[in-house]
């Protein structure tokens, strides 16, 4: 869908008169402060930015681009990785960083309830002083938002023993497609009828906008143990990942780097880890103390049986956060090795990880393409960094064959395309390897029950533009969005 230029003027006066001139942006320099999000290659200038305060002002924008018919795209802090928040060149990007209130912190329910601004960290910070915390926490949980989180469905570190944002979200109100404040959900557990609330979670902003989420609060454990082991070789590490596993423990994480994730870290952030390690895994368990203390011993008898060379024991919560610090800051610090580079997400079964890990090395030598891994060893989620110099001919090309062939070898092993990340605007076109015509059109159908105009974050997730309305089934010819050259057929 497009607008004319005099649309686009209308459409910010009504903005302004809706939600005040002072939170409209229309100025294109101050527009390209918000061209892409955390995946740079992408890069659109949106016609408008709107910065609602409250849930009103945010149905007020949706309806505003309703009347319009233009376009609406949500974003939160912009951290995401799969082009989720790219704007559209003729539409709105409703951004929502100054909805930042932390409602309610009820410990007695176990709850709290924020607005979708509000940053993943600073909910356990407020959480902690009553013994609780929200327990996903992904590498970019200083900075990246609540609302950004239900979007992508975001994991972290610690979601082999605690899960998804989904397993800790009980409800939300949300903004539908066509401007109505609607709530899904809410503190009880679970809720009778359809699973709208499941449905909505990781739906990448396709289904209308979060303004307010009822998130799972979680006791802080008894006890927190960590370790750190260093192996030759990536195949060791994965060998004692799949021995801690079927040993019956469950460790809250188990995350895996190799050298030249290593490598990358120690440049960025000097955390120490041993020399010459093929790779490292980092180990946490927590809960009641008697039990981590025995599981403890089993993992490091475990990594040891492994042919671990060297094994080193947080002593405090600084040297447990030293440990940390090169994982959480591993996809910035490969921007010391690397002038350009692709963080790639996909999912394998853990035991596929020795395989599938050779073969991304032999992808990396036949292409002359380096790739870093680091990743949740423990549920087999992973994120291969696909490092290139753009300034070199043919490399950036070459990156993205590596890039692709690496979810193609993820599709095969039985694994998905996405772990966490999202399909956004990047991986839209690898969904066909995972589904079927059948199952895309299955899908779009959900999609169109929620916004029957296509207006919410339209070009995201499906690989060619379905619309309402039209028959599901194999397409034949050429589709209208193709022939107008709003869209490519992959």
């Amino acid at each position: 869908m497009s607008t004319t230029t005099t649309d686009i003027e209308a459409l910010a006066a009504a903005l302004r008169a809706a939600i005040g001139a002072e939170r409209v942006i229309s100025d294109r320099q101050q527009l390209r402060t918000y061209e892409c999000d955390g995946l740079a290659q992408y890069k659109v200038v949106p016609a408008l930015v709107a910065l609602p305060d409250d849930a009103a002002q945010c149905a007020a924008v949706v309806r505003a681009c309703v009347a319009a018919g233009a376009p609406f795209v949500a974003r939160g802090s912009g951290t995401g990785l799969s082009g989720g928040a790219l704007p559209h060149a003729d539409g709105v990007l409703v951004v929502t960083s100054r909805m930042r209130e932390i409602v309610e912190v009820a410990p007695d329910d176990e709850r709290a309830v924020v607005q979708p601004g509000v940053i993943n960290l600073a909910v356990s910070r407020a959480a902690d002083p009553h013994g609780y915390y929200y327990a996903p926490d992904p590498s970019s949980q200083q900075i990246c938002s609540i609302g950004g989180n239900v979007a992508e469905n975001s994991g972290g570190a610690h979601c082999l023993k605690y899960g998804f944002t989904t397993h800790h979200v009980t409800g939300l109100e949300v903004i539908t497609p066509d401007g109505e404040r609607v709530r899904l959900g809410g503190r009880a557990p679970d809720a009778p009828g359809y699973d709208l609330l499941g449905a909505f979670i990781g739906s990448e902003g396709t289904l209308g906008i979060a303004t307010e989420v009822t998130v799972r609060l979680t006791r802080l454990p008894e006890s927190v143990r960590t370790l750190l082991a260093a192996f030759d070789t990536v195949d060791q590490a994965g060998a004692a990942t799949s021995a801690i596993i079927a040993a019956g423990v469950v460790p809250a994480a188990v995350e895996m780097m190799d050298a030249l994730a290593i490598s990358a870290a120690e440049a960025a952030v000097h955390c120490g880890y041993p020399a010459g390690a093929g790779a490292v895994l980092i180990v946490e368990l927590d809960g009641p103390a008697p039990e981590v203390d025995a599981q403890f011993a089993q993992v490091e008898a475990l990594c040891r049986d492994n042919r671990a060379f060297e094994i080193r024991i947080a002593a405090d919560d600084a040297e447990r956060a030293l440990f940390w610090k090169g994982r959480k800051s591993a996809f910035a610090a490969v921007g010391r090795i690397s002038p350009d580079y692709i963080v790639q997400d996909g999912v394998i079964p853990r035991t596929a990880l020795p395989e599938v890990l050779r073969r991304i090395g032999d992808l990396s030598a036949e292409r002359g393409i380096r790739v870093a891994n680091v990743f949740h060893a423990g549920d087999g989620n992973l994120h291969p960094l696909v490092l290139f110099d753009a300034a070199a001919e043919g490399q950036a090309e070459r990156a993205e064959e590596v890039s692709g062939a690496i979810l193609d070898l993820c599709v095969r092993h039985g694994g998905s395309i996405t772990g966490e990340h999202g399909v956004g605007f990047d991986k839209a076109k690898y969904l066909p390897r995972m589904f079927t015509d059948d199952d895309l059109d299955t899908m779009h159908l959900l999609r169109c029950a929620f916004d029957p105009a296509g207006l919410a974050n339209p070009g995201k997730v499906f690989p060619t533009p379905r619309l309402c309305g039209e028959i599901p089934g194999r397409r034949k010819g050429v589709h209208p969005a193709q022939q107008t050259g709003l869209a490519e057929v992959f």
